[in-house]
């Protein structure tokens, strides 16, 4: 199955969102928001893809939010990787 890579996109934008309102402090309290959640949140749109390309991006995706400069190209290179080449 190929997701579009509209919902790439989306999970791109969603990454950037958590990663814009990241807190280490509100992350590790075991209750309300926490970084599992939000990477949970960021892998919806892209829910169909194999379970061994999902936990390559949940372990990209959790990167980036807690430290975006030094992981977003990581993410973004996995994301062309896994991602169908855009319509011309």
């Amino acid at each position: 199955m190929t997701i579009p890579q509209e919902q790439f996109d989306d999970l791109l934008s969603r990454t950037a969102l958590a990663a814009l309102f990241y807190y280490p402090e509100v992350a590790v309290d075991s209750e309300g928001p926490n970084l599992q959640n939000d990477i949970a949140y960021c892998l919806e749109p892209v829910a169909g893809i194999t379970d061994e390309d999902a936990e390559r991006l949940r372990v990209a995706v959790g990167r980036v939010i807690t430290n975006p400069t030094a992981h977003r190209s990581e993410l973004l290179a996995l994301v062309i990787e896994l991602a169908p080449p855009p319509a011309v």
